[in-house]
């Protein structure tokens, strides 16, 4: 196998290991083995199309960060002796960056019970085991947030020098620390007191609350200097000792700054006690942690799902004939239960939920909550179209994928009819409720005559997801890929499709302003609907017994 740098660093610190009773050669060579695995990418099964994708798709994925880093974070330390307002900012975005992808990627690995079951009769303690799951998840923050602050780290040096690197360094090391051990608390919490099936539905949606609150902390650092009424200049008040970013903002104010009033000093001492009594309680409750992982293991078992009325409604209303409500239903099945497209899909509709209801209270705080109301703005609702892209292109993973020898052992005639099914079950199961729910609090706020401009943001919504489909999914079959192909290089076109529903968002509000123009508009999006999908998704031979 190969001996990664990532494990000669680590051989750095093998004595703090050592301290804490845990095994190091045992764990560095799992940690290798868990490395060697990530390098070694399954093919995407029954897949013409593609060809295997080797290596590790995360790694190569990292790109997108340094891109996020030079964006996001780069302007905000050419602020001059800003430095409580820029590293709030920062770190508060490299935050949201690592819990999400806590959340997402490396929750799996932080709840996985496979490799006690394997090694549970050789001689290797749990604290080592956990050790080695804790340290693969460290391995991949590190690369991630590398990646994300090596641009803001290296313009921060070169305006502030070496020191301010140092303290950055420091503080995105107690960051990282922070949000893996208030994570498995976090797990450990609900294992405590849920089992089985219940449990595992459960961490789905701490998952999900997790991701959307950790975006909501967004206003409220943005706040925390509004509400001084002072031009970016800090003022500390109680609740401050609750927002993590500023306990790091502050070490900059203290060394840099000389700032050593006791509201600075009490943000440092956050910083470094609490990232560090947290650690050490977990280490002590790892025991816990793994007996409690057992529970996974309950078979509990699910109960079958009712028929839902609704479902069965859809289905005839958007199928054409049996065969396309029997895959509609089955792609609502695979979206109502699977739990790995629900943790990387239903973030996404929490944000689509959140963010225009954020982007109408900042226009209250701009204006008034009268003027705001009377402007009638329903752009907003473009954001929770932002959601599709990403789904669309979730629908080609599965936990069961292989299992999709069965779209071609199928005889149909058209074998189109497995996505456009799917789709069709995308939308409603995922789409519909969410934009339903936000359309009547915004006739709620506003007034019905609105009701053609949500009728256009819907179709605009339905015509991206077909577009979605074409850019991102092409004729895989639906369901098709494993979950570790995820990280592959659609990326850039899942940008590329949100940058399309801007565009289409411009259109809306130039159009706005012509009489009539709305109406048109609506039988335009229509025609290409019904056309476009024709199109896509058309008659076309199936070929998959021949």
């Amino acid at each position: 196998m190969n001996d990664f740098k990532s494990l000669r660093v680590l051989d750095a610190f093998r004595w703090i290991f050592e301290k804490f009773d845990i095994d190091y050669p045992i764990m560095r060579k799992l940690i290798q083995l868990k490395l060697t695995m990530d390098s070694r990418r399954i093919p995407a099964i029954f897949n013409g199309q593609k060809q295997k994708k080797e290596g590790n798709q995360f790694i190569k994925s990292l790109w997108i960060y340094l891109l996020y880093g030079l964006l996001l974070l780069t302007p905000f330390l050419f602020l001059e002796n800003q430095y409580m307002f820029a590293s709030s900012i920062l770190f508060t975005m490299l935050m949201f960056i690592t819990i999400t992808t806590m959340v997402s990627d490396f929750s799996a690995v932080l709840l996985d019970v496979r490799d006690k079951n394997i090694l549970q009769p050789k001689p290797v303690s749990n604290r080592t085991l956990n050790a080695a799951k804790l340290m693969h998840i460290v391995i991949y923050l590190a690369l991630l947030e590398g990646a994300f602050v090596i641009i803001p780290l290296a313009v921060g040096i070169y305006r502030f020098g070496i020191f301010y690197g140092l303290i950055f360094i420091i503080s995105i090391v107690f960051i990282s620390c922070f949000v893996v051990v208030i994570t498995a608390f976090t797990y450990l919490f609900i294992l405590r007191f849920f089992s089985g099936e219940k449990l595992k539905d459960l961490i789905n949606y701490v998952q999900i609350f997790l991701a959307v609150a950790v975006m909501l902390s967004y206003q409220v650092m943005a706040n925390s200097f509004e509400l001084t009424q002072m031009n970016l200049q800090y003022m500390f008040t109680w609740w401050h000792v609750f927002l993590p970013p500023l306990w790091y903002s502050a070490f900059f104010e203290v060394m840099l700054n000389q700032d050593y009033s006791i509201n600075m000093l009490i943000l440092m001492a956050c910083g470094i006690v609490i990232p560090l009594l947290m650690l050490q309680l977990y280490i002590k409750l790892m025991p816990v942690f793994e007996r409690s992982l057992s529970k996974l293991l309950s078979d509990s078992v699910r109960t079958k799902g009712k028929s839902h009325l609704f479902e069965e409604w859809t289905s005839k209303v958007l199928c054409r004939n049996s065969q396309e409500r029997t895959f509609y239903r089955f792609a609502s099945l695979m979206i109502r239960q699977e739990r790995e497209f629900k943790l990387k899909a239903y973030p996404q509709i929490g944000f689509a939920i959140v963010i225009p209801f954020v982007m109408f209270f900042n226009e209250v705080r701009i204006y008034s909550l009268k003027e705001a109301m009377a402007n009638e703005n329903v752009y907003p609702l473009y954001f929770s179209a932002l959601m599709i892209p990403t789904v669309v292109h979730l629908l080609k993973f599965s936990g069961a994928y292989k299992g999709n020898w069965i779209f071609r052992a199928t005889p149909i005639s058209n074998s189109k009819m497995f996505y456009s099914s799917t789709l069709k079950a995308a939308i409603v199961k995922l789409f519909f409720p969410t934009f339903t729910l936000l359309s009547i609090v915004f006739i709620a706020m506003f007034s019905w005559a609105i009701i053609p401009d949500l009728l256009i943001i819907l179709l605009v919504a339905v015509m991206m997801t077909l577009l979605s489909y074409v850019l991102l999914n092409g004729e895989v079959y639906p369901f098709s890929n494993s979950h570790e192909l995820t990280q592959d290089n659609n990326t850039l076109k899942i940008f590329v499709a949100m940058f399309a529903i801007g565009a289409f968002a411009l259109v809306h509000y130039l159009i706005d302003m012509i009489p009539y123009a709305k109406l048109i508009y609506i039988l335009i999006l229509i025609i290409a609907v019904v056309i476009g999908w024709r199109l896509v998704f058309g008659e076309k031979k199936n070929h998959g017994h021949s």
